[in-house]
C-alpha cells in the first residue's frame, strides 16, 4: 500500500509547501532571536527598556519590529495549520468545517494582537525612568541578599 504524501493540488498543495518554506524560515528567525536575546545578551538585562529602544531606534528599530512580526505571524499560521492538518485526519466533512473556520479565526486574532502590539507600540518615558535599561554587572559587583531592598527582591 503506497501512501501518497504530498497533495494533488489546490489549497492543500499550497498549504503543504507553505508548511515547508515557513518551517525553514522559521528555524532561522527562532535560532537568530535566541542568539541574539539569549547569548548577545544576558536574560537579566531585558526588560520593556530593552525591547523599547530596541523597536524605537530610529534606523533599526523598524527591522526589529519587521523580525518580531514575522516570527509570530508565520509561528501562529505554522502552528494553526498543523494543528489543522492534524484534526482533518480525524473529523468528517462537517468536523473539518468547523475546526478550519475556529483554527483560521484564531489565527486571525492572534496574529492582529500581536501585530497590533507591535507595529504600534510606543515607548512610555515615564516607565522607563521607574524602571531603568538593566546594566549587567560582575559578581564581584553585586550586593549580597541583605544590601537588596525588599521591593527589589
Amino acid at each position: 500500500m503506497s501512501r501518497r504524501i504530498r497533495p494533488s493540488g489546490g489549497y492543500e498543495l499550497f498549504l503543504w509547501y507553505f508548511m515547508r518554506i515557513s518551517g525553514l524560515v522559521l528555524v532561522f528567525l527562532a535560532v537568530g532571536h535566541l542568539f541574539i536575546m539569549h547569548i548577545l545578551n544576558n536574560v537579566e538585562t531585558i526588560n520593556y527598556a530593552f525591547v523599547a529602544s530596541r523597536w524605537t531606534a530610529p534606523r533599526t528599530g523598524w527591522i526589529w519590529r519587521l523580525w518580531d512580526a514575522a516570527l509570530i505571524s508565520l509561528a501562529v499560521i505554522h502552528g494553526f495549520n498543523g494543528l489543522r492538518q492534524i484534526l482533518y485526519e480525524y473529523l468528517g466533512a462537517r468536523g473539518r468545517v468547523l475546526a478550519g473556520t475556529v483554527i483560521w479565526g484564531l489565527c486571525a486574532l492572534f496574529i492582529g494582537a500581536g501585530g497590533y502590539s507591535i507595529l504600534m507600540f510606543e515607548k512610555d518615558e515615564e516607565h522607563i525612568r521607574k524602571h531603568p535599561l538593566k546594566v549587567e554587572r560582575t559578581t564581584d559587583e553585586m550586593p549580597g541578599p541583605a544590601a537588596i531592598p525588599p521591593a527589589e527582591r
